[in-house]
């Protein structure tokens, strides 16, 4: 087939750059579910206790997600400071992931433990009474809602449908674990916890 032929028929065009892009696609991808480092937990990784199952829901739900990555690429400059880059077995149990690509703020993939329970509290209700020059705006609100436990139960049992080891026991222990909790308690638990594993702290 000469290149006049294809150049001239939009539509055939079309139909080869498809089948190209299709091919190099599934060269690409189908390789990653047969990798034991992309389908397999990381040792030691254990799924979200209620609380953080809750705290993570939480921040979906305030949008932290659209102005903070959780996916330290690669290469030298984020390595030297998020910390070590991010691994697919870190996030074998995330649903959905919450990697992203803009960050209007600091990626947050390393982020638990560096700072005290009070930093994370004083940053979420007025940031900049800790980091003068952000522009991240405030969450007084979950310093009085508290969170709901009667479908933190649901989430597990669906989460587990889709591959997380939840037990029967956590899922039935769920709601008395987070029911009295003010949002902004169960957040700060599900930050603390992020890249701890990885990182050691």
């Amino acid at each position: 087939m000469q290149h006049e032929t294809v150049e001239k028929n939009a539509g055939l065009m079309v139909v080869l750059v498809l089948i190209a892009i299709s091919f190099g696609g599934l060269v690409e991808i189908v390789p990653l579910f047969f990798q034991d480092e992309i389908t397999e937990p990381m040792e030691g990784l254990e799924p979200y206790n209620a609380v953080e199952l809750e705290g993570r829901d939480i921040y979906i739900r305030e949008g932290c997600h659209v102005c903070h990555t959780q996916m330290v690429r690669p290469l030298r400059a984020e390595v030297e400071r998020y910390g070590p880059y991010k691994r697919a077995s870190e996030d074998v149990y995330e649903h959905p992931f919450l990697w992203g690509s803009k960050r209007t703020g600091p990626d947050l993939a390393r982020v638990g433990q560096r700072y005290s329970d009070s930093w994370h509290k004083a940053h979420l209700y007025d940031p900049r009474s800790v980091v003068p020059e952000s522009n991240m705006p405030a969450f007084p609100w979950l310093f009085e809602w508290t969170v709901d436990g009667s479908k933190t139960a649901a989430k597990m049992t669906a989460l587990r449908r889709v591959g997380v080891p939840y037990t029967d026991e956590q899922i039935a222990n769920a709601q008395s674990e987070v029911d009295g909790m003010t949002e902004i308690e169960a957040l700060v638990v599900y930050l603390q916890q992020l890249g701890t594993l990885v990182t050691g702290r």
